[in-house]
């Protein structure tokens, strides 16, 4: 049995001229193209955001294309540790290509705001050096923008990449079926579109699937659920706040992939935007009474949680969806936009700060040999003290080995300003072998010369012997040359003959303090 060829693959676009619906942003990475053939621009880099199955990779592919540019993608599936990032990006971004001396290699990293986990330690700081020493262009791919940190998103041009709008997926959809000699009726083509809810991809996987075995589709014959993604959830949000019918509402906030403690903190968010206009108070008898019901949903969300009895989610969804909808006295006009919840934002920004923090104590406890906890504690505060003082700040950033961010944490900055970028700088300099000790008290502590081995093995020192007289005054004294006692380390005896000597066994030299 044989396994026809995905369709997305197939028709994947050869040139820029062939992606579908993303004019402005096509542009856009020409543009940045075009300066990398007459030099070098100011953004070495370019950050392709949005959500996943619109075309993004299938632009930088189109793009190296275009250019006549060699292609190194490297996805994550692929492990993409600082290591393997340095060897494949690294070279890559410095070395001319196989085919030609005067091209361009286009080094491609899809999925770029998913650097995370032990696969990809030390990743985030790779490219950030990669993209500050290229000579070649390099393309990031991200589905979540705020999913790269900020010192990495600083040196990269960002295009936004938005959702495929319907108009535009039917003429494409409709060559597809043409060119697989699929016949479709009135409205299929339309309804696949509008289930894909912006995806391309899928709605080019939903057509190869309906068409499997057949040579004409009908309406009938289109199966394909609509899509539960962030899109849906704002026509739930409107049906929430525009509608008028608390069933309406109800069903659509079950059709969702959202749980009901998820839910209430989208209507929480946009609650006081939506039911309240510029000539209104700010604080309305609409809100206060859909405050009520939320507070009330809220309670039944607390119980669900201590007695893990999720029957009461019917409860809270009924009284958070419905209780909105009848609390509003009037449809207001104008457009306000529906907001993403900003309790999820402070949450996902103080994990992101734990996570510093606690590389950041992993990295001095691993420096003076102490516990997580105890360095998170006790010694982090220690070392933010001697970032302060500019004659330790290069070397204690270089002993650690810190990222910029983990320097503006522990700076306590909310930026990176001229002097910490400075500081790191200097710290890069740095060699973590030629890095001085760094003592709390008084002026670094210089490293001991290195020392022998026979000097490093406690067997070698002497015990302490009492002082005797000279050689010459025994000589003077006695009239006669004094005899040396034989030890048991030598090799000869003191008759003078040579004894066979014993094979000395190496011993491991111990460490000494000098080692620490």
């Amino acid at each position: 049995m044989t396994v026809s060829m995905e369709w997305a693959e197939k028709y994947r676009p050869g040139t820029l001229a062939d992606v579908v619906g993303h004019k402005k942003p096509i542009e856009q990475l020409r543009e940045w193209a075009e300066q990398w053939v007459h030099g070098m621009p100011e953004k070495r880099a370019v950050i392709l955001q949005g959500q996943a199955g619109i075309g993004k990779t299938s632009s930088a592919h189109a793009l190296a294309r275009d250019f006549g540019w060699e292609a190194i993608e490297l996805n994550a599936s692929d492990q993409r540790t600082a290591g393997v990032i340095e060897k494949v990006a690294g070279s890559a971004s410095q070395m001319r290509t196989l085919t030609g001396v005067t091209g361009k290699r286009l080094v491609i990293l899809d999925e770029a705001d998913n650097l995370h986990g032990n696969s990809d330690r030390g990743g985030s700081r790779a490219i950030i050096n990669v993209i500050k020493n290229t000579s070649q262009p390099i393309v990031l791919i991200a589905n979540d923008l705020y999913g790269i940190s900020s010192s990495l998103r600083s040196l990269c041009l960002e295009i936004k990449f938005n959702s495929i709008q319907t108009r535009s997926m039917v003429p494409a959809l409709k060559e597809i079926a043409c060119k697989e000699g699929i016949m479709c009726g009135i409205g299929v083509i339309e309804k696949i579109a509008e289930s894909a809810d912006g995806d391309f991809r899928s709605a080019v996987n939903d057509l190869q699937a309906v068409a499997m075995g057949r040579s004409e589709i009908n309406i009938e014959d289109i199966s394909t659920a609509e899509r539960d993604n962030k899109e849906s959830i704002f026509k739930v949000v409107g049906k929430v706040f525009k509608g008028k019918s608390v069933r309406s509402a109800l069903e659509a906030s079950y059709s969702l992939d959202e749980t009901p403690e998820d839910f209430i903190h989208w209507i929480d968010e946009n609650l006081p935007h939506q039911y309240s206009d510029k000539d209104e108070e700010a604080i309305t008898s609409d809100i206060v009474d859909a405050y009520s019901y939320i507070s009330k949903a809220d309670r039944f969300l607390g119980r669900v949680r201590r007695r893990q009895n999720y029957r009461m989610w019917r409860y809270a969804s009924t009284l958070m969806t419905g209780g909105t909808v009848v609390s509003k006295s009037k449809l207001r006009g104008g457009f306000v936009r529906y907001q993403s919840p900003s309790l999820w934002r402070r949450m996902g920004q103080i994990r992101s700060k734990r996570n510093m923090r606690d590389n950041i104590a992993a990295k001095v406890g691993s420096h003076c040999n102490e516990s997580m906890k105890y360095s998170r504690m006790g010694l982090t505060p220690i070392y933010a003290s001697l970032l302060d003082d500019d004659d330790y700040a290069v070397e204690v950033v270089a002993a650690l080995n810190l990222s910029v961010d983990e320097l503006v944490q522990l700076k306590g900055s909310k930026k990176v300003t001229k002097k910490i970028q400075k500081i790191y700088d200097a710290a890069q300099q740095l060699r973590p072998e030629t890095v001085p000790g760094i003592e709390f008290s008084g002026r670094p502590v210089e490293k001991a010369p290195k020392k022998r081995p026979d000097q490093l093995s406690l067997d070698s020192i002497k015990s302490p012997e009492k002082k005797t007289e000279s050689k010459a005054e025994v000589e003077t004294a006695s009239g006669e040359k004094p005899v040396s006692t034989p030890r048991s380390g030598d090799r000869t005896v003191a008759s003078g003959k040579d004894a066979p000597a014993k094979k000395q066994i190496q011993k491991k030299p111990q460490k000494t303090l000098f080692d620490f």
